[in-house]
């Protein structure tokens, strides 16, 4: 394995970390200012936002994540490798609220370009994929569901009937990430075509345009009291008997479970990746504050207990990022069938690393650190999420302890 990086990722990380300094960065108390002005039009995007998207479309800085390059011809994407993608996501992740919306390499997006790259109808790409590759539209996944334990996906209680030429959609789900964004035109719904099927083929996924009669979105669900408003927040979604063509079924009936599994695979690194940025922003900011703060007589950066935070995040850090990129490795070499395993142990390790580095960040700057005057409340808030996001930590150990065991049988 050579994780160095090739001329081309070298080159990106340059053009990246550039914008980054010009623009990312010094957007950052903008976003604030915008979010909290009472003139804000309720869940719409802030303009800076915008700026900062054309900003990185001009220079080239746009869609680095999509490998996809066969689904439309004259597509917009920089073709690189999981192993290429993975330092600049990370380098995102310094500012994960603007930089990766700014590349229009932001979940649920990524993950939906990639299902509709490898499994979506000519027809499909055409209407949904272009303009989310575009940038002139966002989109939703809607897979989890509030009455059910959907950290079991064979548990969803969605229906998806055909009657006719038309599929008819009854359910609810919530914590859909995007779907407040008005800029959000579609949702990828997965729900049971069969409940008679054998388990993990009685689910299917339909496109369901936002604004078919019967999709009510009933309110935005916070994170930690968090809004998350600056990416389109997190909806609850009533479907009442919702009508939408037969050509929106994503694949084949029945296939629903396993395009949930391809689709989650790549967005499971992608968290991991820009966790990695998060990380290392908050030990940044870690290090500025002990380095600035005296107690007891000495800096707060002489204490032997903050020593030890500081020498621990490092290792964890280092640790976390050599198993992304082994995993990211894997996938590119091997597919996301041979890194099965690497990806659920990254999606293990890396949320609870990075949880364990902004706890300390937030204990080095004391009151300041669960205030609204530094990012640490709310990136801790939006990293313990990823610990249930696409499968919670104990759904991914059962399946790993399964998988070591039958080497032993």
């Amino acid at each position: 394995m050579d994780f160095g990086y090739d001329a081309r990722t070298t080159e990106l990380l340059g053009e990246l970390g550039a914008f980054m300094d010009e623009f990312v960065y010094p957007a950052e108390p903008v976003l604030a200012a915008q979010l909290a002005d009472p003139a804000r039009a309720p869940w719409s995007v802030p303009p800076v936002v915008g700026e900062l998207r054309a900003a990185a479309k001009a220079r080239g800085l746009w869609n680095l994540f999509f490998v996809d390059k066969h689904s439309l011809p004259g597509e917009l994407g920089a073709g690189l490798t999981n192993l290429q993608y993975a330092p600049l996501a990370e380098l995102t992740g310094r500012s994960v609220l603007l930089a990766p919306p700014a590349l229009n390499c932001a979940a649920p997006d990524t993950g939906n370009m990639e299902l509709l790259a490898q499994f979506g109808s000519p027809e499909q790409r055409e209407r949904w994929l272009r303009p989310l590759l575009d940038g002139t539209i966002r989109s939703a996944f809607a897979m989890t569901e509030p009455e059910v334990a959907s950290s079991d996906a064979t548990n969803i209680t969605t229906r998806i009937e055909r009657d006719g030429d038309e599929y008819v959609v009854n359910g609810r789900k919530w914590y859909i990430t995007g779907a407040m964004n008005p800029d959000c035109k579609v949702f990828i719904v997965m729900g049971k075509t069969d409940p008679a099927a054998e388990t993990h083929r009685q689910q299917s996924m339909v496109l369901v345009p936002r604004d078919t009669p019967g999709v009510q979105v009933l309110r935005g669900m916070r994170v930690f009291g968090y809004p998350d408003e600056d990416h389109g927040g997190h909806a609850e979604i009533l479907f009442e008997d919702v009508r939408v063509p037969a050509a929106n079924l994503i694949g084949e009936e029945g296939g629903g479970f396993a395009i949930a599994q391809a689709r989650l695979g790549p967005g499971r690194i992608h968290h991991c990746m820009r966790a990695l940025g998060i990380a290392e922003r908050a030990l940044e900011l870690t290090c500025r504050r002990v380095n600035s703060r005296v107690a007891f007589g000495r800096p707060l950066a002489d204490q032997g207990v903050v020593q030890d935070w500081i020498a621990e995040a490092r290792v964890r850090i280092e640790q976390a990022r050599l198993l992304v990129l082994k995993t990211a490795w894997l996938m590119d070499t091997v597919g996301n069938r041979g890194a099965h395993t690497e990806i659920q142990a990254i999606k293990i390790v890396v949320p609870s690393a990075v949880e364990w580095i902004l706890d300390k960040a937030v204990q080095a700057h004391g009151a300041a650190g669960v205030s609204q005057d530094t990012p640490l409340a709310q990136l801790w808030a939006g990293n313990r999420t990823l610990r249930l996001a696409d499968g919670p930590d104990e759904v991914h150990k059962r399946s790993l302890a399964r998988r070591e065991l039958r080497k032993h049988r």
